[in-house]
């Protein structure tokens, strides 16, 4: 007995800024820093593999709790099991996001 639920992706329409959460989310779960921030576990600034002399640092890409907050309610990415910190729970991109970024890209 095939017990397959589909997989529903939602119609909704985000900005650029909410769109760079997302994919940041599909880089990598999101963890609550200080500030208002999610970014990557251990995140730190990082140069470009080209740059022979390391003059040109990459900064550490973020997104803020009010995007995390608006992509987990409209079901893209979902709070994680696991350690929680006292900012919150990582969270992690869901296959309807990962869907949304495939139809929308």
């Amino acid at each position: 007995m095939n017990t397959h639920v589909p997989t529903v992706i939602p119609d909704i329409e985000l900005t650029p800024t909410q769109l760079r959460g997302l994919k940041l989310a599909k880089d990598g779960d999101l963890h609550p820093q200080e500030g208002n921030r999610w970014t990557h576990r251990d995140a730190t600034v990082t140069y470009a593999r080209t740059d022979r002399f390391k003059e040109r640092p990459i900064k550490v890409k973020f997104t803020t709790t009010a995007i995390v907050t608006l992509l987990r309610d409209a079901g893209l990415i979902r709070e994680l099991e696991g350690e929680a910190s006292e900012a919150g729970r990582p969270h992690g991109i869901t296959m309807a996001g990962k869907m949304w970024l495939l139809k929308h890209k």
